[in-house]
């Protein structure tokens, strides 16, 4: 991994979030509009005022335990035929998990977690 790139990328990610209003449109156990079967296990939302390959703003998984960017899953809808990040915002290990296994819980949909590293 190159270092130099990775170092700058987080602190991009943490000025992101920190200059921008979190929306929590789907609160954890609330199901998907669309999908009444997928349950959201932990909050899902957008960061207001920024732009997303679906048109809709970044999305966002925040978690229980406070406000620092902590990792990012990259995901592929073979549905809509399109990627995305969504950022995790401090996610627990177990909320993590949670998250990328809804992610993956589909023939459509897949995705990868990168953790942040411990700086």
């Amino acid at each position: 991994m190159n270092t130099q790139y990775s170092a700058a990328f987080w602190p991009a990610l943490d000025k992101l979030v920190s200059e921008s209003k979190l929306v929590i449109g789907r609160p954890k156990d609330s199901h998907h509009p669309k999908y009444p079967t997928f349950v959201y296990p932990v909050n899902y939302g957008y960061l207001e005022n920024t732009s997303s390959m679906d048109g809709g703003g970044i999305d966002i998984w925040k978690g229980t335990d406070g406000e620092v960017v902590d990792a990012i899953i990259c995901t592929v809808d073979l549905m809509k035929k399109d990627s995305e990040i969504k950022i995790l915002i401090r996610c627990s290990e177990d909320e993590k998990q949670l998250v990328l296994d809804a992610h993956n819980n589909s023939e459509y949909t897949k995705g990868i977690l990168i953790w942040r590293d411990a700086e």
